[in-house]
């Protein structure tokens, strides 16, 4: 499948963000003012989550990032209640240049609308321009990306496009980028030797003390 939408010209790769974007995208802090826990997030569908996450939920207008010891360790099951519910309200969610070929029987088993769930496939380079143009469009609810890289502007413009249109993104990685700084808004990683998810970074919020099991 293909992704129906329109991108716009991608920004040219050495070029320095604007200042509005940069503060659109939160990723500058502003002298004297305070951080301010916001609700409104989307849902995880898990209770205990929502609960420690500032906004309720995943973040809106943001991006995630899942750091993951490998593929297929439940990180999609996580997902499938919010996507399902974004789906299920008319929402358009898109697979970039996904690890394996999704499965579409689970995914409908998960209570996503198949009609809405696009896949690029595209190789490395060409699917960080793909997550860009996905996140810009204003034609998704949600975009999710497997990039490899562990360059912060990469991520960085990806936040800015999350915001800027108007969507989520989930930046699915290996966790041994779980060292590195990050400007996504939200960051989880999954520790498989407690069959948990700690919260490494949530922004206008403190971060858990303890890993969350959760249920699927």
């Amino acid at each position: 499948m293909s992704v129906p939408v329109s991108l716009v010209p991608l920004l040219a790769g050495n070029a320095a963000l604007a200042l509005d974007e940069l503060l659109a995208a939160r990723t500058v802090w502003r002298a004297g003012q305070g951080v301010a826990s916001v609700r409104g997030g989307e849902s995880t569908g898990h209770a205990a989550l929502d609960a420690v996450l500032p906004s309720g939920g995943w973040p809106r207008r943001a991006l995630t990032e899942l750091l993951l010891p490998a593929d297929g360790i439940g990180e999609i099951a996580l997902l499938l209640p919010t996507l399902a519910r974004m789906t299920a309200a008319g929402g358009r969610v898109v697979l970039v240049a996904p690890p394996y070929i999704p499965y579409a029987p689970a995914w409908q088993r998960g209570g996503v609308l198949l009609d809405a769930l696009e896949v690029v496939d595209a190789d490395p380079q060409q699917a960080l321009w793909a997550f860009e143009q996905c996140l810009r469009s204003g034609a998704c609810a949600a975009v999710l990306g497997w990039p490899k890289t562990g360059d912060a502007r990469v991520l960085r413009r990806l936040q800015v496009a999350a915001d800027s249109g108007d969507c989520c993104a989930f930046a699915l990685r290996d966790r041994r980028h779980a060292l590195n700084a990050s400007p996504a808004a939200l960051r989880l990683e999954y520790l498989p030797e407690r069959d948990a998810w700690q919260v490494r970074k949530c922004r206008g919020g403190q971060v858990p003390a303890h890993p969350l099991q959760l249920a699927f």
